[in-house]
Formats: structure tokens, C-alpha cells, sequence
């Protein structure tokens, strides 16, 4: 089930107001945001609520940092399904603009929360700040629930080999290239939703035609050659390799995620792909000429193959 999209600037009304909110931004949705979705399922479904999981876009860093790089875990589209998956019925994307930035906490949870959008509960995680200059914490939202008659829960971290799980981490271990860690406080692997491309057709001409997907706002994790596997539209599952970077054996350089699929040759142009990074196989490589980067491709395309054998 996808849940219901609802924009933050607006009145909910209806069946979902009066909903258990699950507040925070939920990047990655890894095991410790899902921990508090969870818990706000679990109220929402024990009262005969709605649950609404909020989330901020763009991300609060995006709005004060303009020029940080890209490091978005999951699209709207894919938190949207993960939440829905999760028990949700409806995201509410508050717009993290000039005026939710200089809204102050107080403001916040009565002028929003309660008048806008109606909040029975709230459920966020131990450390969510919130209001200009961060000025609202689980304390705040906690006395003010004393006061307004809602009911606050605050979650605690989840942790994973002695370490709090975090988007933090996960951000960590993909850009060293480390699928494995990524998946396992991601509760599945790190995936990169685009549109196919149309491209130099470099692949093609190499025996390896490519899915080209531009990167957009994810993160970008370590480039190199990825084990991967690839979900069409209509739900067919594809094992692959790619290639994400710079294409340093081509003239101009131009960053790309490039996925061969294997035994596959129908044309994916124009169609929205997932695609899941399993293993890193190997760094970026220049190669002195076109024989050799096609017997490392091949290469490649083996170890994928081994290393996706389970799947």
C-alpha cells in the first residue's frame, strides 16, 4: 500500500484528521525511523486513527546549506512507498522554506500540529529538534502536550554493533563503497530511482549496452563498479554491474550510473528503474585502450554474476 501524499502548507480535514503524526525527516526510512513509525502505527492503529508520517522537503540542510552536495538516501516517490509499506495512510511533506525555518517551536506545534493538521499524538525519535534555531525538542513537545491535551512519544535510538544507527553511518559506509553495512541499517539495499536516459552508447558499441540514470540529488557513493539489480516498472527483477563516476576512458568526463543488465536487451528508455547496489566490486579505472576495457568489463560482469547468485 502507497500511502496518501499530503502537502504540509495545507488544512487536513476529513478522515485523516485527528491522525497519530510520526515527525521527522526519515531520510533512508533505516531501522531507527522505523522504530518510530512503529510506534505511531501502533498508537494510530490501537485508537482508531490515521497515521500520518511527516517529512521535510527539501531537507532543512538543503534550505541553510544550499551548496552541500548531494546526499539524499530516498526520493519523495520511495518515502511515499516505504511509509505506506510501513502501515502508514498518508506522508505529509512539510516544505522546509523562509517561513517554516523562522517559525518558532511554540508556533509550530500550535499553529501546525494542532490547528493545521488536527495531531492527536506525535511520535519522533530522541533526538528531533524542530523551530527556529532549533529552539523545540522532545521536552518541549512533551510539556506542551501537558497543555493542549495530545499525547507525545519519544523514541529511542536503535542500535547496531554498539553504535546508534543513522543516516550518518549510512551516508559512511556507501561512500566507502560498503553495500553490506548500508543494507543492514538500511533493512534493505541503498537504491537509486531515475529515468533511463538516452546516452553515447558507449556500452552498446562495447558488447555491454547501458541503463543511463542520472544521479540527482542521492548521495553519491563510492565510484567504482557496483554488483546491482535492477526492478522495471512492471515489477521484473534484472541482476546486473555498473559502472557510477566519471567514465574517465571517455571524452568529456560526465558522472552517470550505468547499469548493464544481464541477458536483457529490451529498450528501457524513458522508463522510471530502481536500482540496488549490492557489493562493490571494484574502483574507477582508466583504461589505455578499448580492448582492455572490455575484458575488465566482462570481468566485471562475472564477479557480478557470483555475487549475485543468491539473489
Amino acid at each position: 500500500m502507497t500511502a496518501t501524499r499530503l502537502d504540509g502548507h495545507d488544512r487536513i480535514a476529513g478522515p485523516l484528521r485527528g491522525g497519530v503524526i510520526a515527525l521527522g525527516n526519515f531520510d533512508g526510512f533505516h531501522a531507527g525511523h522505523q522504530a518510530v513509525v512503529g510506534r505511531a502505527v501502533h498508537h494510530a492503529q490501537d485508537d482508531g486513527r490515521p497515521c500520518i508520517v511527516a517529512t521535510f522537503d527539501p531537507h532543512p540542510v538543503r534550505f541553510f546549506k544550499p551548496g552541500t552536495p548531494p546526499f539524499r538516501l530516498t526520493t519523495l516517490d520511495q518515502r511515499q512507498e516505504l511509509f505506506g509499506a510501513a502501515g502508514a495512510d498518508a506522508m505529509l511533506v512539510l516544505p522546509f522554506d523562509a517561513a517554516m525555518a523562522g517559525t518558532r517551536a511554540e508556533d509550530f506545534i500550535t499553529d501546525i500540529l494542532l490547528d493545521r493538521y488536527g495531531a492527536a499524538g506525535v511520535v519522533t525519535g530522541a533526538d528531533f529538534v524542530f523551530g527556529k534555531g532549533r529552539g523545540g525538542d522532545v521536552v518541549t513537545l512533551a510539556d506542551h502536550a501537558r497543555r493542549h491535551g495530545f499525547f507525545t512519544e519519544m523514541v529511542a535510538p536503535v542500535d547496531e554493533g554498539g553504535e546508534t544507527i543513522s543516516s550518518s553511518r549510512i551516508r559512511e559506509a556507501l561512500q566507502a563503497g560498503d553495500c553490506a553495512t548500508a543494507e543492514r541499517l538500511l533493512t534493505r539495499p541503498f537504491t537509486v530511482r531515475g529515468i533511463v536516459q538516452h546516452g553515447d552508447k558507449n556500452g552498446r558499441l562495447l558488447g555491454f549496452p547501458t541503463a543511463n540514470i542520472d544521479m540527482g540529488n542521492y548521495l553519491r557513493p563510492r565510484y567504482g563498479i557496483y554488483a546491482v539489480t535492477g526492478r522495471l516498472p512492471g515489477g521484473r527483477l534484472l541482476k546486473g554491474a555498473a559502472n557510477l563516476g566519471i567514465r574517465p576512458s571517455f571524452d568529456p568526463p560526465k558522472e552517470l550510473l550505468e547499469p548493464h543488465f544481464f541477458d536483457f536487451s529490451c529498450d528501457l528508455y524513458g522508463q522510471v528503474v530502481d536500482v540496488a547496489f549490492h557489493a562493490f566490486i571494484r574502483g574507477e579505472e582508466k583504461f589505455d585502450n578499448m580492448d582492455a576495457l572490455t575484458a575488465q568489463i566482462a570481468a566485471d560482469c562475472n564477479a557480478a554474476r557470483a555475487l549475485l547468485a543468491d539473489i
